[in-house]
């Protein structure tokens, strides 16, 4: 086992940057060396992520708001590099591991000053603005996809393929096999829009699950994250069809829930196709349209061309398109099956762990 060491991991609030880093601390822990978390007030309050991790919130912002808004942001981005280097002298970090959002840009900067070693992975397929602001400074750049858009390539030697890491939960999903699916036993499909959840996929599966044929629509079992604002209206629309289906605004044994679908319908973050590649599940993929630099269409390229999963643009995502892409995929339990396979060959199970190395090499 290497030397006990301090690190500092330095994420925006939001789930995607947010889990890749608790599953890096969690690795960094068993290897016996100390964690620090900084983020935004989002992230130091995510229920049960980094529990027992020391935690700090920096002033940053967002690069935003014309001329004024530019000078708010450097103001508070000063403020919070300066509150970073005070953390430094203290906790004397051997490296700084930026995941990504702009709550991650000060402890960067800090340690750019203090000439500590720093890293910063990326979770998507499209390097983030944050992340390409520093990647010249920076140790190394981690990535989660073999081809990464916007990354220069004069940093193309920095780079390290590791893949996105999940959570030890999800990762013994993909110990289990793929559960059985009978001629008439029940389809079980997970209905997810990420963190915030998703309206349009609120609107379309409730009337798309209609349009199966009597046989495939009898089976379903369905479980459909919603927004608090969407989810009396898609009670009363599943009610309708009579098709049976538990709504929660947040799921929060989703590793279980994952562990026994056999199929997911999800928008395309980050940590969501990571989490369907380490447990080996098909899906259906409606990416976020208003992503930035369209991310989420750009991460469900691997699994979609792989064939372990089908993406339907935003736009095309109608009831119809719905109908017709679940009955080539599910109507047939080995095609099913097949599915699984390939989502499953895309995974890295090993991120956290090669992660952590590259980390520990840096130190």
């Amino acid at each position: 086992m290497a030397a006990s060491r301090h690190f500092v991991l330095a994420a925006g609030g939001t789930g995607g940057h947010m889990v890749p880093a608790a599953a890096l601390a969690t690795e960094l822990h068993r290897r016996g060396h100390r964690v620090a978390l900084v983020s935004d007030e989002r992230g130091v309050r995510f229920p049960g992520l980094f529990d027992g991790v020391q935690t700090h919130v920096l002033p940053a912002g967002r690069l935003a708001g014309g001329p004024l808004g530019w000078a708010r942001t450097a103001s508070k981005m000063w403020a919070g590099r300066a509150m970073a280097r005070e953390l430094y002298r203290t906790f004397k970090p051997a490296v700084v591991v930026g995941f990504g959002g702009y709550a991650a840009f000060p402890a960067l900067l800090a340690a750019f000053a203090d000439k500590i070693p720093a890293v910063v992975h990326e979770q998507n397929a499209v390097l983030g603005r944050v992340n390409r602001l520093v990647a010249g400074k920076v140790a190394a750049i981690a990535t989660s996809y073999p081809d990464v858009a916007r990354l220069k390539p004069v940093h193309a030697a920095k780079v390290r393929l590791t893949g996105n890491p999940v959570r030890d939960t999800i990762l013994a999903i993909r110990e289990r096999p793929f559960p059985v699916l009978e001629e008439d036993g029940i389809f079980r499909v997970v209905v997810t829009g990420g963190s915030q959840g998703a309206t349009v996929l609120s609107q379309v599966v409730p009337d798309g699950l209609a349009l199966l044929p009597v046989h495939f629509r009898s089976r379903l079992q369905v479980t459909h994250q919603a927004r608090i604002e969407d989810i009396d209206a898609v009670r009363a629309k599943y009610a309708e069809h009579g098709i049976p289906a538990e709504l929660a605004t947040y799921l929060p044994d989703l590793p279980e829930t994952l562990a026994w679908s056999h199929l997911v319908i999800a928008r395309a973050g980050a940590s969501t196709i990571a989490e369907l590649t380490a447990a080996g599940r098909p899906a259906i993929l409606v990416p976020l349209p208003s992503a930035t630099d369209d991310h989420q269409t750009a991460n469900a390229r691997e699994i979609t061309a792989a064939g372990g999963a089908r993406t339907i643009a935003q736009p095309q995502f109608t009831a119809t398109e719905l109908a017709k892409q679940m009955q080539k995929l599910g109507l047939e339990p080995a095609a099913l099956e097949n599915a699984a396979a390939r989502a499953k060959a895309c995974g890295r199970p090993n991120a956290a762990r090669d992660l952590a190395d590259l980390v520990e090499g840096l130190a």
